[in-house]
């Protein structure tokens, strides 16, 4: 698949949620899950009558979000505090889920910020953007292993699932420079737009790793949700005439998290571990860059090495 198709997929999709298993009895974690497609994946799976912790960073507003679903679906949402900037809370977050689960059948890495201002950092210093979108989601997921293993244990013809929510813009940096995922003067030479690309690149390395590492036992995926407007382009500013042209090719909110949804629920995306996904809900193809083992794996040193000082 190429990336016109990532960018202009067909107008329906030949899978959607009416196409979902039952989920009853199953249990979920959507990062971001109270806004945008985060929020358009709790929908779905509550609808389908999954178990589903919506992980955000302000109760506030999840519990408006898990109020309004409420209200179109009968049933709640679980609020999990999870800031994704701060190691602590994230280490906070998944202990609190195991504290009260003893299985996860999908993590949806959903959470992201994108285009953030330059002087946004983490807690730990970090690039806001690289910080939250690939270092805080693979410290949640390593934290979470423990269950997610327990999990296949217990039924090991069924797989739990782990989805990275990235995007074709990895293809505008497929690199990872190391020496701007911490405040400098590299960092600064950067745009918004490559410090977001690079980190939509590291999500797919790291999922090509959790597939390569724990195939036996999980189901890694990453994918292109597709293009559509939602509070995660809050910082984007484009010219009048390129956003004119941006909004005819924008797809509805509740259609960008279909194909994660297929990817975290549906029987046949159990086969498709390591698999980069797009619209809608097919397998695409990885840039040659994303592909390459040896760069996932010194992502994947880098990453633990940040994280042995916690």
């Amino acid at each position: 698949m190429s990336t016109f198709r990532e960018l202009f997929p067909p107008k329906t999709s030949p899978w959607t949620v009416d196409n979902m298993p039952d989920l009853t009895g199953r249990v979920y974690i959507v990062t971001g899950g109270n806004t945008g497609i985060g929020k358009e994946t709790v929908k779905a799976l509550l609808q389908k009558g999954g178990k589903v912790y919506m992980a955000s960073r302000s109760e506030t507003r999840a519990q408006q979000a898990i109020t309004d679903l409420e209200q179109a679906t009968g049933r709640a949402a679980i609020f999990l505090k999870l800031d994704l900037m701060d190691f602590a809370s994230i280490k906070q977050a998944a202990e609190e889920f195991m504290s009260r689960e003893s299985q996860l059948n999908t993590l949806f890495n959903s959470a992201g910020i994108a285009w953030a201002p330059m002087d946004d950092l983490t807690v730990q210093g970090y690039d806001a953007q690289f910080g939250t979108n690939v270092l805080g989601h693979f410290y949640f997921t390593k934290l979470l292993l423990p269950v997610l293993f327990q999990t296949y244990e217990s039924n090991p013809s069924d797989k739990p699932r782990i989805v990275a929510t990235s995007g074709s813009i990895y293809k505008v940096f497929p690199k990872v420079d190391y020496d701007t995922l911490r405040d400098g003067k590299q960092r600064r030479k950067l745009s918004g737009n490559q410090l977001y690309a690079q980190s939509k690149f590291g999500n797919v390395l790291i999922a090509n790793e959790l597939a390569r590492r724990y195939g036996d036992k999980i189901v890694s995926t990453s994918l292109h949700p597709g293009v559509f407007q939602s509070e995660l382009s809050r910082h984007m500013k484009l010219p009048a005439p390129v956003e004119w042209l941006a909004k005819m090719f924008i797809a509805p909110v509740p259609m960008g998290a279909l194909t994660q949804l297929y990817a975290g629920t549906a029987p046949e995306a159990a086969t498709m571990n390591g698999k980069y996904l797009i619209p809608w809900c097919v397998e695409g193809r990885k840039s040659k860059e994303a592909q390459d083992q040896k760069t996932a794996e010194q992502l994947w040193d880098w990453l633990e090495k940040q994280l042995a000082k916690v």
